[in-house]
């Protein structure tokens, strides 16, 4: 068991739904702020994307943000730099493609991400056929491997998911790629395949762009995962203290279900 399995577990398992903000890191100068501040407002875990010319599932938001990025010279290192100057308590989880740790070693990734606080990673384009190689290293430094489902996903390959994702299961809310949606999915569907399976927490994501889209999936699911609507904020140039109100706004949405 990884320490994000045991930290998110233990969220899960004392009644707090979990939000999860995601930010392209090297964005701007202000990025690290920007991470700082969505722990500030009550984020449970925080993914940060190394940027990829060739993304497969991110859409117009992300990409853009992601181009910007590369274009300010960021790196996997450069990334993982910056987040080894932070002091915050909240587990990072980076998310990004294969090749950027294949051209990097598998090793010397993990290693690095362990390194720089890293919990666990997102590989969406590592097939669990796949997963092997990439598993074995990160295990070796405590990061887990976070594995997402889609609602196409069938039933007896959701099982194999849930049994084998570390951290949280992540569960895709539509057939899409990544981006701000005017409605909330079927989320729940994706939920219910993994629940049978495993007693893993899961979390929602794609699309979710609203306190109350938030909230809805957490009614349901152990947690939200929030993208492409905060990276608009921050390419619109809201910065830190957008990020902080945003957040925390949805925060609240969060706390209220249930109660």
């Amino acid at each position: 068991m990884t320490t994000l399995d045991v930290r998110l577990s233990a969220l899960r398992d004392g009644g707090r739904k979990a939000m999860v903000p995601y930010f392209v890191g090297g964005l701007d100068d202000e990025w690290l702020d920007c991470v700082k501040a969505a722990a500030f407002a009550g984020a449970d875990a925080i993914e940060i994307g190394v940027p990829f010319s060739d993304p497969i599932m991110d859409g117009k938001v992300i990409q853009e943000a992601s181009l910007k990025a590369l274009g300010r010279g960021t790196t996997l290192s450069s990334v993982l730099e910056g987040l080894h100057t932070l002091d915050i308590d909240v587990p990072l989880i980076v998310m990004t493609y294969f090749n950027i740790f294949h051209h990097h070693g598998l090793e010397r990734s993990a290693a690095e991400l362990h390194a720089a606080g890293v919990l666990g990673t997102i590989v969406p384009d590592l097939s669990l056929e796949e997963i092997g190689p990439w598993r074995a290293v990160s295990n070796e430094h405590d990061v887990a491997s976070i594995l997402m489902t889609a609602l196409s996903t069938p039933p007896e390959r959701a099982v194999q998911l849930a049994a084998e994702t570390q951290g949280f299961a992540y569960a895709a809310a539509r057939m899409a790629v990544t981006g701000v949606a005017s409605d909330e999915g079927r989320g729940d569907l994706v939920v219910e395949k993994l629940r049978q399976a495993s007693t893993v927490p899961i979390y929602v994501g794609i699309g979710i762009a609203t306190p109350a889209q938030a909230a809805s999936a957490c009614t349901f699911a152990d947690g939200a995962i929030v993208g492409s609507a905060l990276v608009q904020r921050l390419l619109d140039g809201e910065g830190p203290k957008g990020v902080e109100q945003f957040l925390g706004e949805m925060r609240s949405a969060i706390n209220a279900v249930g109660q």
